[in-house]
């Protein structure tokens, strides 16, 4: 029973930091464009992104009943196997986040999580255990459908918001106003990823507990100490900024305007407002992704990097497997060993997280370097232009002509 309760607080405190590497992970979905247009001071983009994900995190519990109770059939699981498999599943989901922030890609937090469970219980207990009907209609078709609307209304917004200021702003490069616009919608999009993102893990540590009895399989709601830690965990998360992503999604995908950055964050916000309402588990980077690409193909003169594009999209594909394949195999380990294949599995999680997080210091990126080509370039500041000379100056000078000649 003591070991029983000690893996149940390991896979809870595994899930925990996963939520936290899931905030520094998808901060760039709500701020990479309000700080690439100069809408936002970086540092001030995360504590607002973060507040919001906090208050997020208490608005919506459909994803979190997803995974806690639909995923996953709980009632073909053992309760002495399933939490070292969760466990495994976890080291899966945050050795996938931890290489993708390294490389600067904006993978999903969500399928990596949903690839390391998938994997470690197809090796752990068997496919039986896994509701193929929900992986397909709540996980995997809003992964192809999701990114594609997003970039379609994105693309339809810039289209319309160029257009109706066309005649009154001369300045394509300008439109301040939409600059105030983004500090609105880049707040619904963070509230939006609390509404999402957090419910994940809630839904882990639910499952966990409704394994091992300690929370009734008929109630599949997060408890409230689990909501308060989730929400604290990934604003925690979102306050420290995963700088990396930023600087691709703001700048790598295309020259973000402030048009376009406006259009963007409502295509994202609406597409992840209306997916957590019915409970599908979308992955918020995705959707971010394709609306900022669909915003540089919606404005004119611009131009979309398509080899970051495709290095995202690869990304994108190999999340799922990736992490299945990471997850299975720490599986494997608890399958061997058993009860000591979950130290196994604890000691090289840390060994590799610890090996790139140095790795990252390398070459670090941060708030006073993620954006500086941005700022540099004028895009994003107001540049004062040299007065001309007055009235008085012009007499003065003709008149001094005229006494010289």
């Amino acid at each position: 029973m003591e070991s029983a309760a000690l893996i149940i607080v390991l896979v809870i405190a595994l899930a925990l930091f996963f939520d936290f590497t899931n905030g520094f992970h998808d901060t760039a979905n709500a701020m990479a464009t309000p700080i690439a247009t100069g809408a936002l001071k970086p540092k001030v983009a995360v504590l607002l992104a973060a507040s919001l994900n906090l208050v997020g995190a208490f608005l919506s519990t459909e994803v979190a009943k997803t995974i806690s109770g639909g995923m996953i059939r709980e009632d073909q699981l053992s309760p002495d196997i399933f939490p070292p498999i969760i466990f495994a599943g976890l080291i899966g989901a945050i050795t996938w986040n931890m290489l993708t922030w390294l490389l600067g890609l904006p993978s999903s937090s969500s399928h990596a999580l949903f690839g390391g469970l998938i994997g470690a219980t197809l090796v752990g207990v068997g496919a039986s255990a896994i509701d193929t009907g929900v992986v397909l209609s709540k996980v995997i078709l809003p992964a192809l459908i999701a990114p594609l609307t997003a970039g379609l209304i994105a693309f339809t917004v810039t289209k319309i918001a160029y257009g109706v200021t066309r005649r009154y702003d001369m300045k394509a490069d300008g439109r301040d106003g939409f600059r105030w616009g983004q500090i609105f919608t880049s707040s619904l999009v963070a509230l939006a990823h609390g509404t999402n993102d957090a419910q994940k893990t809630m839904g882990v540590i639910t499952l966990a507990l409704i394994t091992v009895g300690w929370q009734s399989s008929a109630d599949p709601d997060p408890q409230l100490w689990v909501v308060f830690a989730c929400a604290l965990t990934i604003a925690l998360g979102t306050y420290m900024g995963g700088w990396r992503i930023i600087r691709t999604l703001g700048k790598g995908l295309t020259d973000v305007k402030p048009a376009q950055g406006f259009s963007a964050e409502t295509s994202t916000a609406a597409t992840i407002l209306a997916s957590s309402a019915l409970g599908f588990a979308l992955s918020t980077t995705q959707v971010a992704s394709g609306s900022v690409i669909g915003s540089g193909l919606g404005r004119r003169g611009s131009t979309v990097r398509w080899n970051t594009v495709g290095r995202i999209m690869i990304g994108w594909v190999l999340t799922l497997p990736a992490a299945g394949a990471v997850g299975a195999a720490a599986a494997l380990i608890v399958v061997w060993l058993g009860g000591w294949g979950v130290a196994v599995d604890a000691v090289i999680a840390v060994v590799v997280i610890l090996g790139l997080f140095l790795r990252s210091r390398r070459d670090e990126v941060t708030s006073a370097n993620a954006m500086s080509e941005v700022a540099d370039s004028g895009a994003a500041v107001k540049v004062p232009r040299k007065p001309g000379p007055t009235r008085r100056q012009r007499r003065l000078e003709r008149a001094t002509a005229e006494k010289d000649a």
